[in-house]
């Protein structure tokens, strides 16, 4: 007789218990769809969770020294043009003048 549906939920659900799985979800912006539907297609891997572990344990092989740069996130530096730093100075001393004056 076939299982049903509730049979193979229960049997799955029992065996990722004994392995000790857990469910990581992940949410993410557009980009970062594309970039792992790329890395897919690139590796010719089908599944997403197959690519995401082996991605963490490659990672993860790599030792802090090796891991740790791939894991800083980006940071924007931001620099102000001379023209732009002599208009705030200007826009500062308008400010205090006028605060010195009320």
């Amino acid at each position: 007789m076939a299982k049903s549906n509730a049979d193979r939920s229960a049997k799955a659900a029992a065996k990722r218990k004994e392995r000790g799985e857990e469910e990581i979800r992940l949410h993410c912006l557009p980009g970062t769809r594309q970039a792992l539907a790329e890395l897919i297609a690139w590796s010719g891997i089908e599944e997403q969770g197959e690519a995401i572990t082996l991605m963490i344990h490659h990672l993860h092989g790599l030792g802090p020294g090796g891991a740790l740069p791939l894991l800083t996130p980006p940071r924007h530096e931001i620099t102000v043009s001379p023209s732009v730093a002599r208009k705030l100075q200007q826009f500062s001393q308008r400010e205090a003048g006028r605060i010195t004056q009320d």
